[in-house]
Parts: C-alpha cells; sequence; structure tokens
C-alpha cells in the first residue's frame, strides 16, 4: 500500500503541468505582484534595468574578440541571454515578463482597481527599467569601462538596433514580446532547467534581432549618450514603437490566447 502511494507521487510529480495548472501557477504569481507595494517594485524594477544592460555588455564584448565571419552572430548572441538569466532566476522585476503575469488576473477578475493596480505595477516596472538601463548606458558610454575595440562593437550593435523605420521595429517588437511571454508561460513546467530555457528563448530573441524595449534601450540610450544617435530618434524612433510592439505581443498573442485555453473548459461547463 505504502509502495502504491510512493508510486503515485512519482507519477505526479513526473507529470507536465497542463494549461489550467499552468494557468493558476502564474495567475497566483500576478496576485502577489500586484499586492506589492510602489517602492518595492521600483527598486526590484531598477535592478532588472541595471541588469539588463550586461546583455548589451557580454554581446560586445563576445562580438569584439571574434573575427569578423558569417557565424559570428550565432556565437556573440549567447551574450544577449546573460541580462535576462540574471533579472528572471534572481526574480527581478522586468516589465515585458509583466504583459503575462499581472494580467491573469485581470483577466479573471476584470475589476477597476484590479485594472488600476496593474497600471500601477507597469508604470513603477516601466519606469524603473528604463532608468536601470540610462544608468547602466551612462556608465558605460561615459567611464572607462570597456577596452576601445569593445566600444566599437558596442556601437554596431547600437546602429543595428535603431537601422529599422518605427514600422519594423514595432513588428520586431511583437515576436519579442511573444517569445518572453512564451518563456514566461512555460517557465511553472520547468523543474530543473530554467536556465536552459531562459538562455534558448531570449538567445532566438536576439538571433532574429527582435525589439526589445529594455534590452534595446541599453543599447540606444548608449547611442544616444556618446552621440551617435539623438535622443528623438532614440525614443520615438526605438523605445515607444518596441514597447507598443512588446505589449501587443505578450499581451494578445500569448496572454489572451492561453487565457481563454486554460479557462475554455471551465466556461463551458
Amino acid at each position: 500500500m505504502a509502495e502504491d502511494e510512493s508510486d503515485r507521487k512519482k507519477i505526479e510529480a513526473a507529470k507536465t503541468l497542463d494549461a489550467k495548472t499552468a494557468y493558476e501557477v502564474i495567475k497566483e504569481e500576478g496576485e502577489v505582484e500586484l499586492s506589492r507595494s510602489t517602492g518595492a517594485l521600483f527598486w526590484s524594477g531598477l535592478a532588472a534595468g541595471l541588469s539588463m544592460g550586461f546583455s548589451f555588455l557580454a554581446e560586445g564584448l563576445l562580438r569584439s574578440h571574434l573575427p569578423e565571419a558569417e557565424w559570428r552572430p550565432l556565437v556573440a548572441k549567447l551574450g544577449y541571454s546573460v541580462g535576462f538569466a540574471v533579472v528572471i532566476i534572481g526574480s527581478q522585476q522586468l516589465f515585458t515578463e509583466n504583459t503575462l503575469t499581472p494580467i491573469l488576473p485581470l483577466l479573471a477578475r476584470r475589476t477597476k482597481e484590479c485594472f488600476r493596480n496593474v497600471l500601477r505595477l507597469w508604470g513603477a516596472v516601466l519606469i524603473a527599467n528604463l532608468l536601470g538601463a540610462l544608468l547602466f548606458a551612462f556608465a558605460l558610454g561615459r567611464l572607462a569601462v570597456a577596452e576601445p575595440s569593445v566600444h566599437v562593437a558596442l556601437s554596431d550593435l547600437s546602429r543595428e538596433a535603431m537601422q529599422f523605420d518605427v514600422a519594423v521595429t514595432m513588428l520586431h517588437a511583437v515576436y519579442a514580446g511573444w517569445l518572453i511571454a512564451l518563456m514566461v508561460w512555460m517557465l511553472p513546467a520547468v523543474k530543473g532547467g530554467r536556465l536552459a530555457v531562459v538562455v534558448l528563448m531570449t538567445y532566438l530573441v536576439g538571433l532574429g534581432g527582435f525589439a526589445h524595449v529594455i534590452a534595446g534601450a541599453s543599447e540606444v540610450f548608449y547611442a544616444a549618450i556618446r552621440g551617435e544617435a539623438s535622443w528623438r530618434a532614440a525614443v520615438l524612433g526605438y523605445l515607444l514603437p518596441t514597447l507598443v510592439g512588446n505589449v501587443l505581443g505578450g499581451v494578445t498573442l500569448v496572454t489572451a490566447l492561453n487565457h481563454a485555453q486554460a479557462t475554455h473548459g471551465e466556461e463551458g461547463s
């Protein structure tokens, strides 16, 4: 009898989470985030913004040490995952994660109070993330942090991020928001390989050149601080369309669809 009970527990532990269970886990996390104070959200978001700068720096370091070759992006883009790994494994507040986590409670409980709480969370985290990215870019651009060859690589990365028009940037951002929200959706089902999932999904974002509002903020702020791009181009030409695209990709393509998938059965019963 005891052996049967032990076997059942092993089977349950080995099962992959179904959509409904994953939904409930993430929704509960969203409720916790919505209950946090604005100050706590801000400081966690500031830490995340600073940490995300390491995606920019790590990619620049790898790029500067690799030869000019067609395969160089395949290796250099591994650096893009560094900041995401620090933020997500370290449980810091990243804006694009919040296109899924706090939205599930809002879809389940559509009240004005919950909506205002989501806007409060979004505002605090976005402002803090961008401020952290700005501080990191300022330190990188103004202080003697890196070798000249690394600055050349960083400048190249900044130019590549800003090379597209607003419409194309927004489209790229939709894919980035989609992939990041999918990553958040997948993480509850991963027991021992969270880092691998984070690296895989964010590597795909970087390799695809998909625009991410916080990772990209370090790049465009760096260019503006060094006089290689205007602040207008950085904010209106890149950050604003990227923000809109990330939200569209995360909220509509992942959050709304997975909410419908997870709740369809219970609503139809």
